[in-house]
């Protein structure tokens, strides 16, 4: 299995993309608020996906209550849940027609990476697009 490759990363990040932001988080505390922030910043399209706050906006965002909600369909899907449940977001993932799925820093779920890979979508575990980005000069 192939994941994190350099050169599938440098192309899902390189333009601007539909991203959807599985577990936003209105609180500036957490990660998933300064990433979705970040992504918007760089000029992508971000909708960010949390039922608690389906209605709302975060950072300009439109917020869902589930990937099925977001049309048309992200091309990728960000993943900001705990590594016992990133598979279930994977699965929606492939079922929404996403075409990457990225699990933010910490969040490893081998088996489900191996789902979207079956499932033709490009694989990013244990990674940071806010990370990435710059580390590979791509800032805008």
């Amino acid at each position: 299995m192939v994941i994190n490759d350099e050169n599938e990363i440098r192309e899902l990040l390189g333009q601007p993309r539909r991203i959807a932001v599985v577990g936003a988080s209105p609180n500036p505390a957490r990660a998933s608020n300064e990433v979705l922030a970040f992504l918007v910043r760089q000029g992508h399209d971000v909708i960010a996906v949390n039922p608690g706050h389906a209605g709302k906006t975060i950072h300009d965002a439109p917020v869902v209550a589930t990937l099925a909600d977001v049309e048309p369909p992200a091309h990728l899907v960000d993943i900001f849940r705990n590594s016992a449940e990133a598979g279930a977001a994977v699965d929606e993932a492939i079922v929404h027609g996403a075409k990457a799925v990225w699990m933010q820093m910490g969040v490893i779920d081998e088996a489900a990476a191996a789902r979207a890979e079956a499932a033709g979508l490009v694989v990013v575990m244990d990674r940071c697009p806010k990370v990435e980005i710059p580390r590979l000069g791509l800032l805008r």
